[in-house]
């Protein structure tokens, strides 16, 4: 059966003070009045059954979570109890479809993005799914056709473009994966047009991907195994919670896709945002004739340019004068106002205010 699970355990640092450590950005209400997460579990409803969406979080946001999609059956939610990165998120994932389904077919996506329109990630997840189920030892990921060259995301090289039986779009062999270029080359692989930006999200067997975790992360197998082996008892939670600290913390890509063979691509030749910044909002939300972009129910700007303004509550008024190349953020009990320039420092700023007795405001 055909599953997907929505990694959705991520703090969204950069996204401060809307986001916090007990309220990340996955549902922060800045994008239409909705949730990123609402809008990606809406975005998977029509290719799958709503009892087989599955949500991996982190333990403090389970219930946010499930406020968040009330249709959801509570069972689909999994509690992460420590940080592990994704080759341990992907594992405890595919260690619990394995115990539910033995042939579980799992569709990975994150939480945090954007696509438009709809219909064409479903397309191809659609095809994705058909394609592993055919080819059941095969890795397949996304990659999504650059529109500029990024210097900020990674890059997948795909070759080889084949029709597949059954599926609209071509089916790209992956040969290689790397890392955040520089600005030069990053225009030589926009120039290539076999370069695509790495999506974060895939299709493969439960099984499969968990073959490939013991081969190449063999230190995931004890923890795993003991995870499955108390899944369905009365000791799930103090296994879960003794084992899964002992996971390594490396990504899926580094741990699994960067060596192993038959993985394969399927390009998503739409636009699509990763919201990790606010930055990302000049791509989301249209801007004024001034470049202004303004995520605000209520706002007056007056010899205002080049400006990010946001907040949640629309019943707040945000007005300004004469700023240029600012952000505004607005939260109820703290206020971010940094040059755009210099918005790649929040980290820096959390830790001054945790250094001054601010942990109530993180």
């Amino acid at each position: 059966m055909d599953y997907v699970v929505i990694m959705a355990g991520g703090t969204g640092k950069r996204l401060w003070p809307l986001s916090r450590k007990k309220r990340p950005k996955q549902v922060l209400k800045i994008i239409d009045g909705q949730t990123l997460l609402w809008k990606c579990f809406q975005r998977l409803k029509p290719v799958f059954d709503v009892k087989n969406i599955i949500i991996l979080t982190n333990a403090e946001y389970v219930d946010i979570v499930r406020e968040n999609l009330p249709e959801l059956p509570a069972e689909n939610v999994i509690a992460e109890p420590a940080v592990r990165d994704t080759a341990s998120a992907i594992g405890l994932a595919a260690t619990v479809l394995a115990k539910r389904d033995s042939e579980a077919t799992m569709a990975v996506v994150t939480a945090d993005q954007l696509m438009e329109p709809d219909e064409i990630f479903q397309t191809a997840v659609k095809d994705a799914l058909k394609f592993v189920n055919d080819n059941s030892e095969s890795l397949l990921t996304f990659g999504v056709k650059p529109s500029f060259a990024d210097t900020q995301l990674g890059y997948i090289k795909c070759v080889d473009a084949r029709k597949y039986a059954g599926c609209e779009n071509e089916i790209y062999s992956v040969e290689a994966f790397r890392e955040k270029p520089n600005e030069e080359t990053a225009k030589e692989y926009l120039d290539s047009e076999q370069y695509f930006w790495n999506a974060g999200m895939f299709v493969w067997r439960a099984k499969t991907i968990l073959n490939h975790l013991a081969k190449f992360l063999p230190e995931s197998v004890e923890p795993l195994a003991k995870i499955s082996a108390d899944w369905n008892g009365p000791n799930r939670q103090k296994t879960l919670n003794e084992w899964f600290v002992k996971l390594p913390k490396i990504s899926i890509d580094y741990a699994v896709m960067e060596k192993a063979e038959k993985v394969f691509a399927i390009k998503l030749d739409c636009k699509w945002f990763d919201m990790g910044s606010f930055e990302a909002m000049t791509d989301i939300v249209d801007c004024d004739e001034n470049n202004n972009v303004a995520a605000a129910g209520k706002n007056q700007l007056l010899d205002c340019k080049n400006s990010i303004f946001v907040t949640e509550d629309n019943e707040h008024l945000i007005a300004a004068i004469g700023l240029d190349d600012m952000i505004v953020v607005h939260s109820q009990d703290a206020t971010l106002i940094c040059r755009r320039n210099q918005s790649q420092r929040l980290k820096e700023l959390l830790e001054l205010i945790k250094k001054h007795g601010g942990e109530k405001f993180l």
